[in-house]
């Protein structure tokens, strides 16, 4: 069915190629093949092309299978390659919502990306995840090595403020590696710390009073595998979502390991921790070190301080994200920029 689209973009009119820029448009037109994915691409109401509108700072008009782009050279290439690389994952049978175009339009200025947005639509992106629900693929520039290193380093630190996908993507990771069989459980742990506010006396059995501080794990699972399938391998203890304290005295052989909000573990914690390490297994440290809940701050964290001890030993791997890796609404990476300045 024809489209066509008669908005007008407020930059377009002023004739300005970006925020804060005015100078010379160019223009360009893509023409996309399989008609039956171009209501996906141009999103309910064009919301796709508002959407990269309103982040680029181009005008987009679209009349059947045809693109027309306007705007500043840079701005229209970027479109271009953001618009490709959407039709791309639909016609490899993706789906396209909000985060996922907010993500290619942040990865679209990275170079470092060309082998993630590639050009042929019937080719993979060479670093995935795949899980019983969905396929992992990088949606942001930090997001590729650490792929890259939960498939190859014994350990790994993760640091970096929340909606970079640090807990997500390990968690992912290790439900495909329970999928495939190289690992035999999965064990997911997290420091039952008070985020500031005091909770007080908590009701019922041991797992009603700390579910609550795990409750993010639950959810990372339940995206990645069916839910009947995890409340089975949780009662049959192929995953194992408890505290720290509960690690103490264990060897954690044949498992997938994660350690979320560990920067509020204390030191003797960490060191507790790291040597339940065992036999073909693997650890996925998560944290913002800049969001430290212990009494004394900072300064009592163990994750700072197994960072600085282990950071460049064999088989230790470390990724940081910044703000920029942020990929829950783009308000949300202005929101840690503007408490905590970008990181270095």
């Amino acid at each position: 069915m024809a489209r066509k689209t008669t908005r007008i973009a407020p930059r377009a009119a002023a004739n300005i190629d970006g925020p804060g820029h005015i100078g010379p448009r160019t223009h360009a037109e893509v023409t996309f093949d399989g008609e039956a994915v171009l209501g996906a691409l141009f999103g309910e109401f064009d919301a796709n092309l508002v959407q990269i509108e309103n982040r680029l700072g181009v005008f987009i008009s679209a009349r059947g299978n045809k693109v027309h782009i306007e705007g500043s050279e840079d701005d229209v290439a970027r479109a271009r390659d953001v618009l490709k690389s959407m039709h791309e994952k639909l016609m490899t049978g993706q789906d396209l919502d909000a985060g996922l175009i907010e993500s290619i339009i942040a990865m679209s200025n990275e170079p470092t990306l060309d082998g993630i947005m590639a050009d042929a639509p019937d080719r993979a992106p060479p670093i995935m995840i795949r899980t019983r629900r969905k396929t992992i693929v990088p949606r942001s520039p930090g997001q590729v090595p650490y792929m890259e290193a939960l498939a190859r380093e014994d350990i790994i630190f993760a640091l970096g403020p929340a909606g970079t996908g640090k807990t997500y993507i390990a968690v992912a990771q290790a439900v495909s590696q329970l999928i495939s069989g190289s690992v035999q459980r999965l064990i997911l742990s997290r420091p039952a710390v008070e985020a500031g506010e005091k909770i007080g006396f908590l009701p019922g059995d041991m797992k009603e009073k700390v579910d609550p501080f795990l409750r993010p794990l639950y959810d990372a699972l339940y995206d990645c595998m069916p839910p009947e399938q995890v409340e089975r391998h949780i009662a049959s203890g192929v995953i194992e979502i408890a505290p720290i304290a509960f690690m103490r005295g264990r060897t954690l052989a044949d498992a997938f390991v994660i350690l979320d909000e560990a920067q509020n573990t204390t030191r003797e914690q960490m060191k507790m921790f790291l040597t339940r390490f065992g036999q073909n297994s693997r650890m996925v440290i998560c944290g913002d070190p800049r969001q430290v809940d212990l009494p004394g701050g900072s300064s009592m964290s163990g994750l700072a301080d197994a960072v600085e001890k282990l950071e460049g030993v064999e088989g230790f791997g470390t990724c940081r994200f910044t703000a920029s890796d942020v990929v829950r609404h783009p308000i949300v990476g202005r929101i840690v920029e503007a408490y905590e300045g970008p990181a270095a």
